[in-house]
């Protein structure tokens, strides 16, 4: 019978000490995240923005969709979706502590799982806890209540990268004339957590990714899994 090779534990770190890694990390991100769009709703009104330098603008705006702005499927629904997805990842996160993963596979994962906590605050709390921005700068904790009931607050975007900004060529069929941006989303640390983590997983860690969801069913595979979290 062939015995399945499993990837070595970083004797540097016993579960706890992962668990502490984890919780610490998780903490900073969401208090980054969360610094960030208090201070852009106190201090900006919706549409308002600051210009840091030609590429990169502070763009305060908000959308009751997904990342990068993204509006496809009804407000409550993608909220109770987020939280679900969260418990999901929360749940995976649990399990590369106890395994035998390496820690940066659990970063990568502790930062989408922050990502989607950072927009679940926002969705849940926002509505409640703020005024709206309309014409206005917001107020926290507003005496005559919120803008929006629970679940159904704003998520806070501020990140605009406008790395190109010109027209298409006159002879470009279809879009001649037209303004060109590039990168037109506005983002927020959330979104930034959730796509480098992403970004990371897909680039360093895929096996690793796989052999966790049980994808990995040979012996070859899970060597490969093992190299791939000794050289991370």
């Amino acid at each position: 019978m062939v015995r399945s090779t499993t990837m070595a534990l970083d004797p540097r770190y016993t579960t706890k000490s992962r668990a502490w890694i984890a919780v610490l990390f998780a903490l900073a991100l969401l208090l980054i995240d969360q610094a960030i769009k208090i201070w852009i709703k106190t201090h900006l009104m919706l549409g308002e923005s600051i210009h840091v330098t030609d590429w990169f603008y502070l763009y305060f705006t908000e959308n009751p969709g997904m990342a990068f702005g993204w509006e496809v499927i009804d407000k409550l629904f993608l909220t109770i979706f987020r939280i679900v997805a969260s418990v999901a990842i929360a749940w995976l996160v649990a399990k590369i502590i106890k395994g035998r993963y390496s820690i940066g596979f659990l970063l990568c994962m502790v930062a989408i799982f922050s990502g989607a906590v950072g927009n679940i605050i926002d969705s849940i709390f926002y509505g409640k806890i703020f005024s709206h921005s309309y014409g206005q700068i917001a107020t926290l904790f507003p005496e005559e209540g919120g803008y929006a009931n629970w679940l159904h607050g704003k998520v806070v975007d501020m990140f605009y990268f406008p790395i190109i900004n010109t027209t298409w060529p006159e002879w470009m069929p279809f879009w001649g004339g037209e303004e060109l941006v590039f990168f037109r989303p506005i983002f927020n640390f959330a979104d930034a957590c959730i796509s480098v983590g992403v970004v990371c997983l897909i680039l360093f860690y895929a096996h690793s990714f796989s052999h966790l969801l049980g994808g990995s069913k040979s012996v070859e595979e899970d060597k490969v899994a093992a190299k791939e979290d000794e050289e991370a």
